[in-house]
């Protein structure tokens, strides 16, 4: 169950949305939650892994499949019709899937930003779009998760990518402004922000997939091209023999989601470099003024009068 203002979530017999959820982190969450009773809608861009999964699973729970592209608009209205058509509404939407993969600055381009804007953010997007104004309609109280990942919280560059660590930066705040401001507004809805550290998936395998994505040529040479296959197959390498297990992690995000937790981080290997991080803001900050008061005060005053709006119009 899941606790948000004295409401009680519980999972058994809800119907979850999951993104990405034939394979990697999405499999092991669904694995996680079939456990629990929750009926699965999987959508994924793999109909392989999405057979295999939906084989699996529905000795569990009920299963529906659906072949999609997160950013896709169109047809993620129409895969979300049919998801609850066939399993009921939609309570649990997790925006899982996404795209990785570290490029020089030098290869930067437009295709490459809308790949990894499109897939890591917009996806996001798409799925709170598409559920988010029904889960209100209803009234009902429901969930969501993203899912970001440490490279978001304290940004390094090197192998993750500045590509892949500002978009997954920016579902961090989404998520964590969505939250706050669903709660001024009183919707039973909560968000937990999923930030998977070192999991054994295939992320490099489909980092390499979403790169045939690409029409044109990324302009890197022949000693960065070798260079970054190293890189890759090192990646790869620490991934398997230091990651979380997929069912490990989706274990560990159902537990979150039972606690009530705003955020499930599966490590602490981002535990310096975000102590850094944060480190550097404060720093950063200047002296405390008058002015500064003032506006303590009055951003206090605004959060109280929504509260109050808040539980007079829920």
């Amino acid at each position: 169950m899941h606790r948000r203002g004295g409401a009680v979530f519980e999972l058994a017999g809800r119907t979850a949305f999951i993104t990405g959820g034939a394979q990697g982190i999405g499999l092991g969450l669904a694995r996680a939650l079939a456990k629990e009773g929750v009926r699965l809608a999987l959508a994924d861009i793999d109909t392989a892994a999405l057979a295999a999964a939906g084989t699996e699973l529905s000795a569990l729970t009920g299963v529906a499949t659906f072949t999609l592209d997160v950013t896709d608009r169109t047809a993620y209205a129409r895969v979300a019709d049919e998801a609850e058509e066939r399993l009921g509404p939609v309570t649990l939407l997790c925006n899982n899937a996404g795209v990785g993969g570290s490029y020089p600055v030098t290869a930067m381009s437009y295709e490459l930003w809308d790949l990894f804007l499109g897939v890591n953010v917009g996806g996001v997007v798409n799925g709170l779009q598409t559920f988010l104004p029904r889960m209100i309609a209803r009234g009902e109280p429901a969930h969501i998760v993203n899912t970001a990942s440490t490279a978001g919280l304290a940004p390094q560059g090197g192998q993750a990518g500045y590509m892949y660590e500002g978009t997954k930066a920016g579902v961090i705040g989404l998520s964590e402004g969505l939250s706050r401001q669903l709660e001024h507004e009183g919707h039973p809805i909560g968000v937990t922000v999923f930030c998977p550290g070192l999991v054994a998936t295939n992320m490099v395998a489909t980092g390499r997939a979403a790169r045939r994505r690409i029409s044109g040529e990324l302009g890197l040479t022949a000693e960065q091209e070798e260079d970054r296959e190293r890189l890759l197959t090192e990646q790869d390498f620490y991934l398997r023999q230091l990651g979380h297990s997929p069912d490990a992690v989706g274990e560990m995000l159902v537990e979150g989601l039972r606690s009530g937790k705003p955020y499930v981080i599966t490590d602490r290997g981002v535990a310096e470099p975000l102590a850094a991080r944060s480190k550097a803001l404060f720093t950063a900050l200047p002296p405390e003024t008058e002015h500064d008061r003032r506006i303590a005060r009055h951003v206090a005053a605004q959060l109280r009068e929504a509260a109050r709006s808040g539980s007079k119009t829920h």
